[in-house]
């Protein structure tokens, strides 16, 4: 392992095959992002008519192309990489099988394929095959089972990559007994049992419905069913893709900054607390659906709200960590100490900013979450405005600066360009800052996500500052600086990649914390006990609202028209489905 005065060897020497499987991902993470960004581009170019060169139908299907090559491949391919980085660095070993690696690797990418030739689909309507269905892809939208086929092969592939690093994390114990799990390695594993929890629900929905039904095997779905099937999975596979993001920011940041990471139980309370919280609240994305009790809209929104408490925790041991490494390299004073921080470092600056970014987001979430005043912006572009701050920068520009301390690990390079690499980070941040303050405002004033055409005929949104038209070129000008700042990530990591060996590419040393995990309760790393409360909170929160949903939506296929749901109705579905499993079970015992 590394020690205070070096690593022996470089990653990719001590961990060769690894660095050949974290490659792969990260290729696969960076082409997605640049296909992805080019669809923003002509998005954020259409639909604020600065400039018009796709018909206005086939704006859905950049728009299902953006969200699925950017929020699901983009992000999970550059975690997979990242954990797997983190998981043979933690433990100092390498994985298990590097065969088993490479046939995870290999079933995410095909089911990645696959849907990605369904949405391109759409713009040769010849082809017969499309999928714009939106990122969100539940009824009664329904796309060619091909892309339902590959995001099921994508998601077995993301369950087959946690056993990877649980198997490993399994070889290891055996040789350490009694040892506390190492901190990125609790990080891996908690954020694993959280995305098997959460993607229960999306897997049931596209292999028991969705396919079928794409197959014409079923004649219809319940709509409200799979939508909620799909929000069940929806919320959570946010923090799936912060998780990377927070581990940078507890393990790298810190280090980065010049110092130590200020508290490893907080950090592992944090993650927990995700683990625990963020699948039972799904419903909150639900607000205006009519077939949900209020009375589960209520439940959802106050859990909700508790999950800011592990943000808030987290903002306060990055600052305590950064404001440490700060006066390491000599700042002093209140506030002056912020100067002494490394800002000409991109990796460092990008992560900084991302967590300023991520900090509004958090704020215009709290608008998201509140039930009253989420009537206010529902369906407006204030959604994918608060969307843009927190997967958009928190998690895309962390990963961006991340790769810019990791990727010379993986390649045994040096980065190319450090000014480049600086200019992209802060260019990503002013882009952001334009297309996300325009788009929260224009959801203010009621303008809608979602469509090419958000004009209407006899009907003009008003705003009370500024005019519509300086609204839209600050989305236009926004779109543009992020497909630049897009470009100039990917020049910077081609030129890294192509670079010439250097027998110290990167420092990848991390400091012990100030304060380590012996001073913490071992029942923090009990992870079987926090999966069974896990699990027990996700019945409670959703057993009843599903069983509503079924029993006022003409059932598990749909065919009614759903009404609005009560709780009695919830109760009575299952009351009825535990009597009859019960006289059933004893007459085949008599």
């Amino acid at each position: 392992m590394a020690t205070a005065s070096g690593p022996a060897r470089t990653f990719v020497e001590r961990f060769p095959s690894e660095a050949g499987v974290i490659k792969a991902n990260l290729l696969v993470s960076f082409v997605a992002l640049g296909i992805g960004a080019f669809f923003g581009l002509i998005q954020a170019l259409h639909r604020t008519d600065i400039l018009r060169v796709i018909d206005s139908a086939d704006y859905y299907t950049m728009l299902t192309g953006h969200g699925v090559l950017l929020a699901i491949v983009f992000t999970i391919f550059f975690l997979t990489g990242f954990f797997h980085w983190a998981t043979a660095r933690s433990l100092d070993q390498p994985a298990v099988s590097t065969l088993y690696s490479w046939a995870w690797f290999g079933l995410m990418t095909t089911g990645t394929v696959l849907a990605t030739i369904a949405i391109l689909g759409g713009l040769v309507p010849n082809l017969g095959i499309s999928a714009d269905v939106l990122f969100t892809f539940y009824a009664p939208l329904q796309a060619h089972p091909i892309f339902y086929i590959g995001l099921a092969m994508f998601i077995v592939g993301t369950w087959l990559a946690g056993a990877d690093w649980f198997l490993s994390y399994r070889a290891w114990r055996s040789d350490n007994k009694g040892e506390r799990i190492p901190l990125q390695m609790f990080m891996v594993l908690t954020t694993m049992i959280m995305w098997y929890l959460a993607t229960l629900g999306v897997a049931v929905s596209v292999v028991f419905f969705l396919i079928p039904w794409s197959l014409g095997l079923i004649p219809s779905v319940n709509p409200l069913l799979t939508r909620t099937l799909f929000w069940y999975f929806g919320h959570p596979i946010v923090y799936f893709w912060l998780m990377p993001a927070y581990m940078m920011w507890y393990t790298i940041l810190p280090k980065l900054s010049g110092g130590r990471l200020f508290s490893d139980p907080l950090a592992r309370v944090v993650f927990l607390l995700f683990l625990l919280l963020s699948t039972p609240v799904g419903i909150h994305h639900q607000y205006l659906d009519p077939g949900i009790a209020e009375g589960f809209k209520f439940i959802a929104m106050t859990n909700t709200m508790f999950l800011l408490l592990p943000s808030l925790l987290t903002a306060f041991t990055a600052v305590a960590s950064m404001e440490h490494g700060a006066r390491q390299r000599g700042g002093e004073g209140y506030l002056r100490w912020l100067g002494a921080l490394p800002w000409r470092d991109p990796a460092f600056t990008g992560m900084a900013l991302a967590g300023i970014l991520f900090a509004a987001g958090g704020f215009s979430g709290m608008i998201n979450a509140g039930m009253n005043i989420n009537y206010l912006i529902h369906n407006t572009l204030w959604v994918p405005g608060h969307f843009h701050l927190t997967v958009g920068t928190a998690v895309a520009l962390t990963m961006m600066a991340g790769s810019y301390w990791l990727v010379p690990q993986l390649t045994g390079t040096k980065l190319y360009s450090r000014p480049i690499g600086l200019l992209q980070v802060i260019m990503w941040f002013i882009g952001m800052v334009f297309m996300s303050n325009a788009m929260h405002r224009a959801g203010l004033a009621g303008i809608p996500r979602r469509t090419a055409e958000p004009q209407y005929q006899n009907f003009e949104f008003l705003t009370p500052i500024g005019s519509i038209f300086e609204l839209r070129v600050q989305i236009a000008l926004g779109g543009t600086l992020l497909f630049l700042s897009v470009v100039l990530f990917l020049f910077n990591m081609l030129l890294t990649s192509l670079g010439e060996k250097s027998d110290r590419p990167v420092d990848e040393y991390l400091p012990e914390p100030l304060s380590g995990p012996e001073g913490s309760p071992r029942v923090l790393d009990n992870l079987g006990l926090w999966t069974g409360i896990a699990v027990v909170l996700v019945i409670l929160a959703y057993t009843l609202p599903l069983a509503g949903i079924i029993q006022n939506g003409g059932g598990l296929f749909g065919g009614g028209l759903p009404i609005p749901a009560t709780v009695s109705a919830g109760l009575d579905f299952v009351t009825t489905l535990v009597t009859t499993t019960v006289n059933t079970l004893l007459e085949v015992a008599a």
